[in-house]
């Protein structure tokens, strides 16, 4: 099944130079099937309209795209449509959860926002292997209100340490921010335990989910946490999306922080009031074609099947550890045994930049850097690191054609 999917994957057949392609980047951006293409064009040239706004032919259809978008989004997640709100990709979803928290903490939004109020005796928990887009907004939340900022540490397989978790979660803290699972590590975490511990204090749980829900099956309603948040581009949709899910009753409640048109049922020259979500947090025009070729990429992944693609990608991440292993001079970052098909790792005596340039001479793309997360590489010691991730238009042939590429490369440096 898989290797026929791969047909529907126009980019797969670029060649870099002399090579066929094998693409093992998705943990950065997903390539995207003819069919999400399509709807993308044929918006524009059958249904382009602003949404919301006319009563003509043109803007019903645009409208209807749009507010389908939802619902295959909530179908996919979890809840009802009127949870899924539209951003323009994850970490502003993030940062509209962290801000609006902001705001109630200098006195907007009236007394039903006084419940995301912080202060100095309130504390913020993240994990030591977050992704920037769900550190840099929480440290910016605990300088501006006070609050202490505490994070969970990482072991060295790269799971998280909960030997500690009752005393960094406590009674002081108001939220509790984490990914589900690791942009660098492929490491899946124990959501429902940390979830468990979030309502024994009353915190509120923000999940980072951008690297799960593409890959595996996810139901925030089950998963019980208050606000989610992920992106399309890395689901197969277009870039300039993102998802910000939350409970009702708190985005309900929760400040907007971007406002103007779209988003008001009543403006007088002095005050004005808000919708109720997802409106209340799409202010402006919106962005209507990819809202609807996001839809096309949902229905694409339900109709594949998350779980298929789960136990897909795991297949791979066991052909790419068990070959890593054994290549001379590679040090795989983590070790966790429940993860994705994302493999991070430090070659020895060469630079992860030199890394990656040399395996895309030979065709196969990788992501280099810290990954937008500096304190996980600091914690295992490197600045920067080589990482692998797949999807399901991966398959055998390109695990093994990356891993002989990476073979080659401390060769090709003269490092012994």
């Amino acid at each position: 099944m898989f290797s026929r999917l791969r047909n529907d994957f126009p980019i797969l057949d670029t060649r870099v130079g002399e090579s066929a392609l094998s693409y093992l980047d998705s943990g950065a951006t997903s390539q995207k099937p003819q069919c999400v293409i399509d709807t993308f064009t044929e918006y524009f040239q059958q249904r382009n309209a602003a949404v919301h706004r006319g009563a003509h032919t043109l803007a019903v259809m645009a409208t209807d795209a749009f507010e389908s978008g939802r619902e295959a989004v909530s179908n996919l997640v979890g809840g009802v449509p009127e949870q899924v709100c539209w951003t323009k990709n994850a970490t502003e979803a993030l940062n509209v959860v962290a801000l609006g928290m902001d705001r109630a903490s200098h006195g907007f939004g009236g007394e039903s926002a006084g419940r995301f109020a912080l202060g100095p005796d309130d504390s913020i928990v993240v994990t030591e292997m977050e992704h920037h887009a769900n550190l840099v907004p929480w440290q910016q939340l605990a300088q501006s209100t006070g609050a202490q900022l505490r994070w969970i540490p990482v072991t060295d397989s790269g799971e998280l340490d909960l030997s500690d978790l009752s005393s960094i979660v406590d009674e002081t803290t108001k939220v509790f921010a984490f990914t589900h699972v690791s942009n660098v590590l492929g490491t899946i975490n124990p959501v429902k335990i940390l979830v468990a511990r979030a309502r024994e204090v009353g915190a509120f749980v923000v999940l980072d989910a951008c690297q799960s829900v593409p890959h595996m099956p996810v139901n925030f309603v089950d998963l019980d946490v208050d606000f989610a948040a992920f992106s399309a581009h890395k689901a197969l949709g277009p870039t300039g999306l993102g998802v910000l899910w939350g409970k009702s009753e708190l985005l309900n409640s929760l400040p907007p922080v971007l406002t103007g048109g779209s988003m008001i049922t009543t403006v007088t020259m002095d005050k004005s009031e808000f919708m109720d979500a997802p409106q209340r947090f799409e202010a402006g025009t919106q962005p209507v074609a990819e809202v609807a070729a996001f839809a096309t990429a949902v229905n694409y992944l339900a109709e594949v099947g998350l779980d298929r693609i789960f136990d897909h990608e795991r297949e791979l991440a066991r052909v790419l550890l068990d070959g890593v292993a054994q290549i001379p001079g590679i040090r795989v970052l983590g070790a966790a045994k429940d993860r994705i098909g994302t493999v991070a790792f430090d070659v020895e005596g060469v630079h992860a930049h030199d890394v990656g340039q040399y395996l895309d001479s030979q065709g196969v793309a990788v992501r280099v850097g810290h990954h937008c997360a500096q304190p996980l590489h600091r914690r295992y010691g490197v600045t920067a690191s080589t990482r692998a991730s797949t999807y399901l238009y991966n398959n055998v042939e390109d695990c093994e054609r990356f891993l002989a590429a990476l073979a080659e490369v401390r060769p090709f440096f003269g490092v012994q």
